[in-house]
């Protein structure tokens, strides 16, 4: 995340699912560290997290369970050429029938990638 926030900026929230993680202490430091507020889905809500959803589902079916694989290097770049399908050629309605990388282009400036609201 520390990563992703020298790239992008800082979010002022992160919505996470409300179940136990053992890092949970970990996220909870990083969030008083940061000043970022975690915001959890309620229980038995899935759909407050179904972006996320969405796409375990199709990976799982559309990789995982698509194919059989001899080695951890087979997994990896069966993902690898998922994803860069999944983010440069998938049209999505909830962005403006727009890949998520055309959206990502649009939302962030270009050079030094600061944040541009889109409201």
């Amino acid at each position: 995340m520390n990563q992703l926030m020298e790239v992008y900026e800082t979010p002022q929230v992160i919505r996470m699912d409300s179940g136990s993680e053992m890092t949970w202490g970990k996220y909870k430091k990083w969030s008083r560290e940061t000043g970022v507020t975690l915001l959890f889905i309620h229980p038995g809500k899935p759909n407050h997290n179904a972006s996320v959803g969405r796409f375990d589902s199709s990976f799982r079916d559309e990789v995982l369970d698509a194919n059989l694989f001899n080695s951890i290097a087979e997994v990896q770049e069966a993902a690898d050429v998922w994803v860069m399908d999944y983010n440069e050629f998938r049209h999505r309605n909830s962005l403006g029938n727009k890949t998520p990388t055309e959206f990502m282009l649009r939302t962030f400036k270009t050079g030094i990638f600061s944040f541009e609201s889109s409201t």
